[in-house]
């Protein structure tokens, strides 16, 4: 089981306490520290990887939609507060989930186990290398990190790579589903495109091997998402 590292920004001692002996009774979380407010541990997340972040929203100086918004964080967040009316801009912020105090365990570890199926996708989405996609009466192997952009062409896709281009009837679904979305992503509906190679973003347009790609407005908050994670 993989393990991951947590820790708690809150500054009442009691639901600090309390969220404390939660995360110990998980036995793939281990808590690497504990903050009761949010300026410190804003400090600890600019200099340390955490997988995972149990954060309060009322406390003085930052809150901690400020500390959301003030640096960009890796992590999974679930946060943690009395206060309802902050959901949507909980969930605006992409958070894993929002727990309404007091929480049970049982409700606790529902959040919990969607942060780790996240991060196990992640890691999963990460080691993948290669590909096989349907071209012509054969299945052509494609090294992820060589794909520059895939476009539409009519009933085919025709996808770009440093070392080839290959052209296959297999639709932006099914490339969506096979392609893990942290590597080749959605901006339009005629492309997909590596976002390791992207040169320049300017005007709603991507810059990518010399050719000028369209962001659409269906694929544009996602795509930007992923880039400012």
């Amino acid at each position: 089981m993989n393990q991951y590292t947590c820790i708690i920004i809150e500054d009442e001692p009691l639901a600090l306490e309390r969220t404390k002996n939660f995360v110990n009774k998980v036995p793939f979380l281990n808590l690497s520290a504990t903050f009761d407010n949010a300026l410190n541990g804003m400090v600890y997340l600019s200099n340390n990887e955490v997988d995972l972040l149990f954060l309060d929203i009322n406390m003085d100086e930052l809150s901690g939609i400020e500390l959301l918004e003030s640096i960009n964080i890796n992590s999974q967040v679930i946060i943690t507060t009395a206060y309802q009316e902050y959901a949507l801009k909980g969930y605006e912020l992409n958070i894993t989930d929002y727990l309404l105090k007091p929480f049970t365990f049982n409700r606790f570890l529902q959040a919990v186990n969607k942060a780790q199926e996240n991060l196990n996708k992640n890691t999963t989405e990460t080691s993948l290398e290669f590909i096989f996609v349907k071209t012509e009466n054969r299945l052509e192997k494609i090294t992820l990190k060589n794909i520059i952009y895939i476009e539409g062409m009519r009933d085919y896709r025709r996808i770009h790579t440093t070392t080839k281009k290959i052209m296959t009837l297999q639709n932006f679904k099914e490339l969506e589903k096979i392609i893990p979305a942290n590597l080749v992503c959605r901006v339009h509906k005629s492309y997909m495109v590596a976002l390791n190679k992207i040169e320049s973003i300017e005007r709603n347009r991507i810059r990518i091997d010399d050719q000028l790609i369209p962001i659409s407005e269906t694929y544009k908050s996602s795509f930007f998402q992923l880039i400012n994670n």
